[in-house]
């Protein structure tokens, strides 16, 4: 499933409604890379799938569900029906046949893949293998470099403009007083009962820029060289961003913890989305954890090879990061 963040107020919303974002008549084709690759010796353990991209328009990670059309921009927040529509062509197409499948997304597609993994698993036959692969969806519920819950507002939005509750895991808002908690992986992940892989890097370029330091509260710009690239940073800014790290860290699942099977590679990449580009995928020069690159984890993994917890270094310590925002 393809990234590309969420919109919270009908503004914004009208404002993809005139780009690829929210309008397939601006969205141009895409050429399949990395774990969607066809080629075996770059892709070994998926090349031969039946690969699909599913395309963003909707601003909600296909949860919005409105019946009513906003009066004033003639919006329909529907996202949630459009996953419907899409997986039901695919099960049509055979994928009700399936003995092997993987849901995976990057971005506001990754946090799709962890939303919709349980629901895509009781969709397919109870024989088949089903496992969800998250790419860069781990956003983690803190507070931005003024103090303030910037992201939980913002989610707070998104899912109330699109009457996401209904459609978020049940398994996590029978257990949050507030269901846009439940967009966030941390209070949903341990609820899950399918197994899932999670990549990110820990000084992700989006939630850097949106988590910790928002343009709401960062006023004056101080940030703003930082944000475009980690080697701008000061060192009290590399010190904020080292506390970021270690509180995305804790709000990582424990080991032992829900679902069966989780995997975790994080790496001390300043990147954002790395399963969809064969450079950091998997190829010479690909960011490496304890020895091992990205593809080679993930198919370890969903093949039952292995399940494993790789957690980098503290940044500046792996030479092998590419370090840029592939959103």
């Amino acid at each position: 499933m393809e990234g590309g963040g969420w919109c919270r107020n009908a503004a914004e919303c009208s404002v993809r409604r005139g780009n690829f974002r929210g309008s397939s008549k601006f969205m141009r084709p895409l050429s399949f890379s990395g774990i969607l690759g066809g080629v075996q010796r770059s892709n070994p353990d998926f090349y031969n799938w039946n690969r699909v991209k599913i395309r963003y328009c909707d601003g909600s990670s296909f949860t919005g569900d409105v019946e009513t059309v906003e009066a004033s921009t003639n919006l329909h927040f529907r996202g949630a029906r459009v996953w419907d529509a899409i997986i039901e062509d695919l099960l049509a197409r055979g994928m009700n046949k399936a003995q092997s499948a993987l849901l995976s997304g990057c971005s506001a597609g990754g946090l799709a893949a962890i939303l919709h993994c349980d629901k895509f698993r009781d969709l397919l036959p109870a024989t088949a293998k089903v496992k969800c692969f998250s790419d860069a969806g781990y956003f983690v519920d803190g507070k931005d470099i003024s103090g303030k819950d910037f992201v939980r507002t913002f989610y707070k939005d998104v899912v109330s403009l699109h009457d996401s509750a209904k459609n978020l895991p049940a398994s996590c808002t029978s257990k949050q007083q507030s269901p846009e908690l439940c967009f966030f992986p941390q209070y949903v992940v341990p609820t899950l009962r399918t197994p899932l892989f999670i990549l990110n890097a820990a000084y992700d370029t989006w939630q850097v820029k949106n988590v910790l330091a928002p343009s709401a509260a960062d006023r004056k710009k101080t940030w703003a060289q930082c944000k475009l690239d980690i080697k701008n940073c000061s060192s009290s800014q590399l010190t904020t961003l080292q506390k970021f790290r270690t509180d995305f860290l804790a709000a990582l699942p424990k080991p032992g913890q829900s679902p069966p099977s989780l995997s975790i590679f994080i790496d001390s990449c300043n990147a954002h989305c790395q399963s969809g580009s064969q450079d950091t995928w998997l190829a010479p020069g690909s960011p490496t954890v304890e020895k091992t690159q990205i593809g080679k984890a993930v198919g370890d993994w969903y093949y039952d090879r292995e399940v494993s917890r790789r957690i980098d270094c503290p940044y500046p310590c792996n030479p092998t990061c590419k370090n840029r925002d592939d959103d």
